[in-house]
């Protein structure tokens, strides 16, 4: 018999020894009063975040991926937070990549044993060839899940960036990844379920971390979700309503322009602020980066120029 876990994600809670005789609404309360331990725990990490956003911008910008780690409800979150980039952002989907224990299977079903195989997690991430440029997101509640431990090993070997994020103060993990994210959510209002409070922190920060990288990388214009991928109605929708949130166009100025740029958002956006055609509003967007700001700015740098 193993000793009792000493992690603070493993204690049962000592407010609610008793939880199986509330009645419902109490019941109920317990759950959802507990998740702000999972908002207070993320805005306590705070700085490390925003490290490990400066960090990963220039290796992302240089062509590096996303690669997120990990195993039961982490690694789902990481396949979660992986597959959204691509509607969201126009991501490209080989730049996400995302690895469970026990492979794509576990994704629906428990692998037994699959988090305890450290060489298993090393060997699944040198499968994808890292690089320095890439950023490897390992999650574990525990922040001592073998799987992922492996894994940290091999992409540190390849000189990837490494982003350790764990719900356990003093953690491997967060200790030896490059930049270790604490959050520190504490005991679960069902002691040791980890899917509660940790995971709604886990999900938290790699929302905050994945977003906030994609608006360093020009994905957001203001506040406008610029580019993304108009897929299905509401979609074409949407891009239609940003555009002209962006611009004070009308809606058939916006659905013409759109049109003529297959529906890409940013290109219509410095078409019809600028009054200039698509093509050449998608030629300054390539030559600043993919910054809105950018292309408006550079076109009215050329016009002052051509007319000095």
């Amino acid at each position: 018999m193993p000793p009792p876990s000493p992690l603070n994600t493993e204690d049962a809670d000592a407010r609610h020894p008793d939880l199986d005789r509330y009645d419902t609404p109490e019941l109920i309360a317990a759950f959802v009063d507990d998740q702000q331990g999972a908002m207070a725990a993320v805005r306590a990490a705070i700085p490390a975040l925003a490290r490990a956003v400066d960090a990963a911008v220039p290796r992302i910008a240089a062509g590096g991926r996303l690669i997120y780690i990990g195993a039961g409800t982490s690694g789902r979150l990481g396949v979660l937070d992986s597959v959204e980039l691509n509607p969201t952002f126009s991501w490209p989907r080989e730049r996400a990549r995302a690895l469970m224990a026990g492979g794509d299977s576990a994704m629906y079903a428990a692998v037994e044993g699959a988090e305890d195989d450290g060489p298993q997690g090393s060997a699944d991430l040198r499968r994808l060839g890292p690089t320095e440029n890439d950023v490897v997101l390992l999650l574990a509640a525990s922040g001592a899940t073998p799987y992922v431990l492996g894994a940290l090993q091999a992409a540190r070997a390849s000189g990837a960036l490494t982003l350790g994020i764990a719900n356990n103060p003093g953690s491997p993990l967060a200790a030896f990844a490059e930049i270790g994210v604490t959050l520190d959510t504490g005991a679960e209002v069902i002691s040791g379920s980890t899917r509660l409070k940790a995971g709604t922190a886990q999900k938290i920060a790699l929302n905050t971390f994945s977003s906030a990288l994609m608006v360093r990388l020009h994905k957001v214009y203001g506040n406008l979700m610029v580019d993304l991928r108009a897929t299905n109605a509401k979609l074409l929708r949407r891009a239609q309503r940003l555009t002209m949130q962006a611009t004070g166009c009308s809606a058939d100025d916006a659905e013409r322009t759109l049109l003529a740029c297959d529906y890409r958002i940013k290109v219509a956006i410095v078409a019809l602020k600028r009054g200039i055609d698509t093509r050449r509003a998608d030629r300054l967007l390539q030559i600043h980066g993919g910054s809105v700001y950018g292309a408006l700015e550079g076109f009215e740098a050329s016009v002052r120029t051509d007319g000095a």
